[in-house]
């Protein structure tokens, strides 16, 4: 399930987000992507929970009408199971009365790939 984040999921956050390639290896850049989901309006960052939490998404907020995911990550020994998917899935369930969904140029091709595991589900 999706939760919002909170200050006190800071390390945990960070290191979900270390695994994204714009990410890794810089740490004052991971910093600042913290900082402006923790202050910024615009930016909303949820973490996936199961037993334990498992992933990341972060969206920011366009306009009026966009909403852009631009963070999905995956604990690695997580991945490969569904879960990116189902996070991506829940974002468009949460704001699909209020915004159009989309992604930034690097995640384009994992939502593709969600609207068509979406659209083989309502099939089966």
């Amino acid at each position: 399930m999706l939760i919002r984040y909170k200050k006190n999921m800071e390390k945990i956050a960070m290191g979900l987000l270390s695994f994204m390639p714009e990410e890794k290896k810089d740490v004052k850049k991971l910093q600042q992507t913290i900082k402006e989901y923790e202050t910024n309006s615009d930016w909303h960052l949820f973490l996936w929970k199961e037993d334990d939490i498992l992933g990341a998404v972060g969206l920011r907020e366009e306009d009026d009408l966009n909403i852009v995911i631009q963070h999905v990550s995956v604990n690695p020994s997580h991945r490969n199971i569904g879960i990116g998917k189902r996070m991506v899935n829940e974002v468009r369930k949460l704001y699909q009365h209020k915004y159009v969904v989309s992604a930034t140029d690097e995640l384009q091709q994992f939502q593709n790939k969600c609207d068509e595991s979406g659209k083989q589900d309502q099939q089966d």
